[in-house]
C-alpha cells in the first residue's frame, strides 16, 4: 500500500470518513531506518503528526485547525469556556466543569483537540469519554500533550 494512502485510512479510521480529504497535498513525510514505516508528516516545514507504534496518530494544534473543516472531525473535539482557555493553551490539562461542548466520539485515550471560539488551542489525550464528560463536572476531562504556547517557545528557541 502507498504511503499517503495508509496514512489517509488512519486519518479516516480515527476521525471519521472522509476527514483525510483535507490532508495537505504538498506533504513530506519521514521514514524510520529501521522498520522502513512513516515516522513523521510535515507541511510546509511544520509538523502535522507522529505516527505511533500501535497504530495511532499524535496529531499537532496546526493539523486539527486542518482537519477542523471537516464535520466528521469536529465530533471528536471538546470545546472549553474563557475561563479555562489561557490556561489550556500554556498546555495546562482540560477540567470537565470547564468543557462547554464535546463532540460524540470523544473516547478515552483518543487524540481529542481542545477548542475554543472554534480554534484549536490544544491537542491532547481524553481521560473521560464523551458521556463522562458531560455527566459530571469534576476531575481532568482531557491531559493536554501540545498547546499552541508550546509551539512558539519551541520556534524562539
Amino acid at each position: 500500500m502507498e504511503h499517503i494512502t495508509k496514512l489517509q485510512h488512519s486519518i479516516d479510521a480515527l476521525f471519521g470518513s472522509g476527514v483525510s480529504k483535507y490532508l495537505p497535498k504538498d506533504i513530506e513525510m519521514i521514514f524510520s531506518r529501521k522498520t522502513g514505516r512513516i515516522k513523521t508528516v510535515f507541511h510546509k516545514e511544520k509538523l502535522l503528526c507522529t505516527l505511533r507504534i500501535d497504530g495511532g496518530l499524535a496529531i499537532s494544534p496546526y493539523f486539527a485547525q486542518i482537519l477542523l473543516k471537516s464535520k466528521p472531525f469536529r465530533e471528536n473535539c471538546v470545546e472549553v469556556n474563557e475561563d479555562a482557555a489561557p490556561f489550556v493553551k500554556e498546555g495546562r490539562s482540560v477540567f470537565s466543569k470547564h468543557v462547554v461542548w464535546c463532540g460524540k466520539k470523544v473516547r478515552i485515550s483518543a487524540d481529542t483537540p481542545v477548542l475554543f471560539k472554534n480554534q484549536v488551542i490544544a491537542v491532547g489525550k481524553a481521560v473521560l469519554s464523551y458521556n463522562m464528560i458531560l455527566n459530571s463536572d469534576r476531575g481532568v476531562a482531557v491531559k493536554i500533550r501540545d498547546s499552541l504556547k508550546s509551539r512558539k517557545e519551541e520556534k524562539v528557541s
